[in-house]
């Protein structure tokens, strides 16, 4: 097999990058002398988060367009321009076999030049509800790997591959309430857990839903496991110390989610695409509560997909802070709830995405000599 030649373009949050990194890593495992760069936004998540996985990436001055505020993009077409010519030069220099887009800033601009160029290019469009650019991009791509139904409605049919969203390492097989997990956060008994997740960033409203209930957490028979994301952590930190709670364990990243996954009975969550594959996956009966703050309320549209199917419950971020956590722990006490929760989302699991992206990668490949 020749030397194949990938770039990998996206990334901004985590539920971009986790599944560029499995694609690279699929990539890398099918054509083990490949060689694959990331191309992301400067100055964002990815720029670190894609060398600590032992890939080179380079970042483009890409940012987002604020519909609300105009005011705001009086930067955004000379960094736009910036960012095409910056992409021209490494898809020129590079000169890759084909360029994956799995969504973000940096997406549009490589893809866009590498289309111009006559190289094939693979969306992979992780939401329910495409956005602008991916549904601009799919036109000229030659396929697009999707996560869920109805996606004909953003691009033509022919194109489309259902492959579900790759996952993060470690997640493919989960213990329930193993006996590493219950040492790694402390929790001696089997008493019921709830694992509130808000991302690698952090979500307001779910913090604030916990400190609005501390008194009814601190009454209930609940291990509560609190991500609060790194731009709250040290805040969120300072409110318990002033009001303790002795069975929440206040935590600002999990690295280690297989863990915490064992540990839960319920998960509170964002639903980003990203995450709900891995409830997926884990079979996680879950309470989502869409952010309001993402393009085209993406995650409205990817909790809805679930909820129509009996897989997750849904709270609207506005009525949050006073009935997120009495609705988690009222779903606590339905053990039947929880299961047909928990039975429903296993079913949309697609364990086998990465291969199945790969595969589709693959069969547009142009055969290279050894």
């Amino acid at each position: 097999m020749g030397n194949y030649r990938f770039i990998v373009s996206g990334g901004g949050t985590g539920g971009h990058i986790f599944p560029a990194l499995s694609i690279a890593d699929g990539l890398k495992s099918r054509f083990p002398d490949c060689e694959i760069l990331f191309v992301g936004a400067a100055g964002k998540m990815e720029m670190e988060k894609v060398p600590a996985a032992g890939y080179p990436i380079i970042g483009l001055p890409v940012a987002g367009f604020h519909r609300g505020e105009i005011w705001r993009n009086l930067g955004f077409i000379p960094r736009l321009i910036q960012a095409m010519l910056k992409a021209n030069r490494v898809v020129k220099d590079f000169k890759p076999d084909m360029v994956i887009g799995v969504g973000g800033y940096a997406s549009g601009p490589v893809l866009r030049v590498a289309a111009r160029r006559g190289i094939p290019t693979v969306l992979q469009e992780q939401n329910s509800f495409a956005g602008v650019t991916n549904k601009i991009l799919g036109k000229k791509a030659a396929k697009i790997c999707v996560a869920y139904d109805n996606m004909d409605r953003f691009f033509p049919a022919a194109k489309i591959v259902f492959t579900g969203n790759p996952l993060r390492k470690g997640l493919s097989s989960i213990t329930p309430k193993s006996a590493e997990a219950k040492e790694y956060f402390k929790c001696p008994d089997d008493r019921p857990v709830i694992l509130i997740v808000g991302g690698s960033l952090g979500a307001r409203v779910l913090n604030q839903s916990v400190l609005a209930n501390l008194d009814l957490i601190r009454s209930s028979e609940v291990l509560v496991l609190w991500q609060t994301g790194k731009y709250y952590f040290h805040d969120m930190e300072q409110q318990l110390m002033n009001n303790p709670v002795s069975n929440i364990r206040i935590l600002e990243f999990c690295s280690r989610m297989d863990l915490a996954y064992s540990l839960a009975d319920i998960v509170i969550s964002r639903a980003g695409a990203g995450t709900i594959s891995e409830l997926c996956a884990v079979g996680a009966a879950s309470v989502l509560v869409p952010s309001p703050n993402v393009s085209e309320d993406h995650q409205t549209y990817n909790a809805l997909a679930l909820v129509e199917k009996h897989a997750a419950m849904m709270i609207k971020d506005s009525v949050a802070i006073t009935e997120l956590i009495p609705a988690a722990l009222n779903l606590l006490k339905q053990p039947q709830s929880c299961h047909e929760l928990s039975v429903n989302i296993k079913k949309l699991a697609t364990p086998n995405a990465t291969e199945d992206i790969v595969d589709v990668i693959e069969a547009i490949l142009k055969p290279k000599n050894d």
